[in-house]
């Protein structure tokens, strides 16, 4: 097996097909396949299921791509010990994050990092449930993830960045009372909500169900990203991140809630199994959201 074909392997991955995987590694599409092919045959196994034009995961597939990904990652590290003389930080650094907490702090710590390391690459992937955050971890198959607290992981470290606050969101020209709205005060407006097992998904559910309000459900969408489309399209109300909702104001009727519902989100790690990549992104996050210590 060739780091090459590693690499390919995750590209397929990635991006769900040969035709993205190649633009991404700028080959040509018959070479991703032919490698693919060729590690498929010397592990044994069929790592893809081919759908039409797309490639999804097998069982075997899902299992590689932890493994995978820390062999990229110690390849990495290897190649920037070996050039630790330019003084030039080399490797990837690997990054899961909840889709809530991207147009947080994360993305200005990542575009920070990559100005100051120009030569180490980033994979920004998407956790789709919280509740997974350290076992993504413990496989290999991220070293950070960001996520809403609480994170489960006795060997885990996390580092706080900020809190999130969840408003509500409603199709434009609702008719819904001024200022804020408390939860067992709800109106009978149609709701789109996402399925249970997403952390803070689970909690806003618990939090109105436990103020006795029962809106109408309009939609339950497994895809998180649709709840906004599908309030401008008049569809539902949701309760959204602030930030989000904020973006949009102008063409929906935005409400604060009443307790406000805010939640603080950190990265998570493994101190214990860090990159040289992995440490110098965490000297950087403690030097740029912890305060200094005050002297006595």
């Amino acid at each position: 097996m060739e780091l090459r074909q590693v690499e390919y392997f995750l590209a397929v991955a990635d991006h769900e097909g040969i035709g993205g995987a190649a633009a991404a590694l700028g080959v040509a599409q018959p070479t991703v396949s032919q490698a693919l092919r060729a590690l498929e045959r010397e592990l044994g196994v069929q790592l893809f299921h081919r759908i039409g034009r797309g490639m999804v995961l097998s069982s075997a597939g899902r299992t590689m791509v932890g493994p995978a990904r820390q062999i990229v990652r110690d390849v990495g590290a290897v190649e920037g010990m070996l050039a630790a003389a330019s003084d030039e930080l080399t490797g990837r650094l690997d990054i899961l994050a909840s889709a809530s907490t991207t147009s947080a702090p994360i993305v200005d710590l990542v575009a920070r990092f990559r100005r100051e390391n120009p030569g180490v690459t980033v994979r920004f992937g998407e956790l789709r449930d919280e509740t997974l955050a350290a076992s993504v971890i413990e496989d290999g198959h991220c070293e950070f993830v960001a996520a809403h607290l609480p994170i489960a992981g006795d060997d885990l470290e996390v580092i706080v960045l900020g809190e999130q606050e969840y408003v509500l969101l409603y199709p434009p020209g609702t008719d819904v009372p001024e200022g804020p709205i408390r939860l067992e005060e709800l109106p009978s407006v149609p709701m789109v909500f996402v399925p249970r097992g997403q952390s803070v998904a689970d909690e806003i559910e618990e939090a109105i169900r436990v103020a006795g309000a029962r809106p109408p459900l309009a939609v339950l969408s497994e895809h998180r990203d649709e709840r906004l489309p599908m309030v401008l399209a008049g569809i539902g109300g949701t309760m959204l991140e602030r930030s989000m909702a904020e973006a949009v104001a102008d063409r929906a009727v935005l409400r604060t809630v009443e307790p406000r519902f805010v939640r603080p989100f950190a990265l998570a790690f493994d101190p214990s199994s860090l990159s040289a990549v992995g440490q110098a992104f965490v000297d950087l996050i403690r030097a740029t959201v912890e305060p200094p210590p005050t002297g006595i």
